[in-house]
C-alpha cells in the first residue's frame, strides 16, 4: 500500500512558477514509477509527467515540455513537479500517481493516486 499526499497548489499569475511535492508512505516507495495528472473542469484526467524509479527516465506531455520538470528523491519519498512560465490553460487540480507497470501516461495503469491540490493560474 502506498499512501500519497500531494501539496504547493494555489493562485499564481500567468508567467509565474509553482513547485508541487507528493509525499510517499512506506517503505518501497523508490520501486514504483510515478506521474503527475492534472484535472481541468469538464475535462478527462490527462498526464502531464512521469518518472521511473530509477529516475533513468522522465516523460512529459506536449502541452508542458521545455517549462515542467518532474524529479525525485527517494530518500525523502518525495516526488517533485517544478512548473514554470504558467499559463492559464494549466489550471487544473495536479494528482500525483503510483504504478507498478504498464504505459506511463495512462491513468488506469496506475494503482494510487492522491487526493489532488488545485493549481489556478490567473491571466
Amino acid at each position: 500500500q502506498v499512501q500519497l499526499v500531494e501539496s504547493g497548489g494555489r493562485l499564481v499569475q500567468a508567467g509565474g512558477s509553482l513547485r508541487l511535492s507528493c509525499a510517499a508512505s512506506g517503505r518501497t516507495f523508490s520501486s514504483y514509477h510515478m506521474g503527475w495528472f492534472r484535472q481541468a473542469p469538464g475535462k478527462e484526467r490527462a498526464f502531464v509527467a512521469g518518472i521511473t524509479g530509477s529516475l533513468t527516465n522522465t516523460y512529459y506531455a506536449d502541452s508542458v515540455k521545455g517549462r515542467f520538470t518532474i524529479s525525485r528523491d527517494n530518500a525523502k519519498n518525495t516526488v517533485y513537479l517544478q512548473m514554470n512560465s504558467l499559463k492559464p490553460e494549466d489550471t487544473a487540480v495536479y494528482y500525483c500517481a503510483a504504478r507498478n507497470s504498464g504505459t506511463y501516461y495512462k491513468p488506469e495503469t496506475y494503482d494510487y493516486w492522491g487526493q489532488g491540490t488545485q493549481v489556478t493560474v490567473s491571466s
